[in-house]
């Protein structure tokens, strides 16, 4: 994931903030459709390619840091040329929402998952999910010594052994869990702590490899990180393991990417039709056979092999729309000056 450049912490007041770059003249032919990307870029890229195929719809892309491109959208309003918004987390999503800038789903995609991981008001679709874990270094430590709560790692027993990226996106779904779970008071002493004992690193890549090396001892990531690295250096080169939390825990939390269409869509007719590709049996099938190792929604297609079943698993029971907005998580970020 890229970082957070810009903190999507009450939207109004970034509106003014100096953007990077601008989105061009894209057609808005019917054949055509601009997507917004905040999800990994090779995932997405991998999507496009058969939706294009399948369709015969150009897919112009405009990838960036989802926050980012949440505030354009923001700024562009009706004149935005986006049909489609793809990101890699939910919030994004609910503070645009909330702006009244998304269109309704069609009903067919957003019956094609679960209701519960979808916008409540069906203005985006979920498309795939991860979970919240902790990474930890095989050579430093046992799977015994390991926390079973996240709030563990402010206590002074993990001093000097975290290492962390809070600047990250996917890092305020994380706090915004523990602040819903176990109230602000809780999670301002929480982030605190892992600011005294850790060590801050730019991106949650950089986390699983500094953990993979030993530079920290642990540190809490999504769980796709980990395979990714695994792959990258092969079984002699992995010196870490995935830790997952006590049943129920904030950091044992279930986050999704989801994909929406702008109010201020041209070509609705195909913004929609790739909102039901990315969760159509193909398209998840696409997801799931990639080297993205995120969890498709779709029931009756299988993860990736090797994955943790989610049937396994018994994350923290949040929705999408108990998490919100992520404005109370990155209060607190700004209040302690990590963003």
């Amino acid at each position: 994931m890229r970082r957070a450049n810009v903190p999507l912490l009450s939207l109004l007041s970034v509106l003014g903030a100096m953007l990077a770059g601008g989105c061009g003249g894209a057609s808005h032919s019917g054949r055509e459709l601009t997507l917004y990307n905040g999800q990994h870029e090779q995932t997405t890229a991998l999507l496009v390619a058969a939706f294009e195929k399948q369709t015969g719809v150009k897919v112009n892309v405009r990838s960036g840091d989802e926050a980012t491109l949440g505030n354009q959208i923001l700024q562009e309003g009706s004149s935005s040329p986006a049909d489609v918004f793809y990101t890699e987390n939910t919030p994004v999503l609910e503070a645009l929402r909330e702006h009244g800038l998304l269109a309704p789903v069609a009903a067919a995609t957003l019956a094609a998952v679960p209701s519960r991981y979808d916008s409540a008001q069906g203005d985006w679709v979920a498309v795939s999910a991860r979970v919240s874990t902790l990474v930890y270094n095989t050579r430093q430590l046992t799977a015994a010594q390991l926390p079973s709560s996240i709030l563990e790692l402010a206590g002074p027993r993990w001093k000097g052994k975290v290492g962390f990226a809070p600047s990250e996106t996917d890092f305020q779904p994380l706090l915004s869990a523990i602040v819903k779970l176990d109230g602000t008071a809780t999670a301002e002493r929480w982030l605190a702590g892992m600011q005294a004992n850790g060590r801050i690193y730019p991106d949650n890549e950089t986390v699983v490899t500094q953990v993979n090396n030993g530079e920290s001892a642990v540190g809490p990531i999504n769980h796709y990180y980990w395979y990714r690295l695994r792959d990258e250096l092969g079984a002699g080169g992995v010196h870490s393991a995935l830790h997952y939390y006590a049943s129920g825990d904030a950091g044992d939390l279930l986050d999704f990417s989801g994909a929406a269409v702008l109010r201020s869509s041209s070509n609705k007719s195909a913004a929609q039709a790739f909102l039901a590709f990315l969760v159509s049996r193909k398209g998840q099938e696409a997801l799931a056979h990639s080297h993205s190792y995120e969890y498709p929604l779709r029931p009756g297609v299988a993860p990736a092999r090797g994955l943790v079943p989610l049937s396994s698993l018994h994350p923290a029971a949040l929705t999408p729309a108990e998490l919100g907005d992520g404005s109370a998580a990155l209060a607190l970020e700004q209040k302690l000056g990590l963003l």
